[in-house]
């Protein structure tokens, strides 16, 4: 698992994760404003959390950027826990918070992980 944290803390500084756990499963839980269901795609393969993710910018046709630190993109892969895998792992987003369960068992095999919106 701490395989697991140490890429958490390498995410760009805009994001904020926690990870949690339970007896069954981790919950890793995601701030990303901006981004909906219909604009990530997460996936797992070969033991690694796959998230790809886009947030629009609505900016007001009278205004120009002075400064931008926000990223449009996240692309990131994560290591999966030793004890988890990706079968029968769900997310949902509400808000810009993207909520990711990945259920404690002995294999993983490859799949895309369904969002859904609250």
């Amino acid at each position: 698992m701490s395989a697991l944290r140490d890429a958490l803390r390498e995410l760009p500084d805009a994001v904020f994760a926690d990870l949690l756990e339970s007896e069954d499963a981790y919950l890793l839980v995601i701030d990303m404003p901006g981004v909906t269901e219909g604009t990530i795609d997460i996936g797992v393969t070969d033991g690694r959390l796959q998230i790809e993710a886009r947030r629009e910018k609505d900016v007001p046709m009278e205004f120009d950027y002075l400064s931008e630190e926000r990223s449009l993109f996240l692309d990131a892969e994560l290591p999966l826990p030793p004890d988890s895998t990706g079968s029968g792992a769900e997310a949902t987003v509400s808000r810009g918070v993207l909520e990711i369960t990945l259920p404690k068992r002995s294999s993983a095999p490859d799949h895309s992980v369904p969002i859904k919106g609250r």
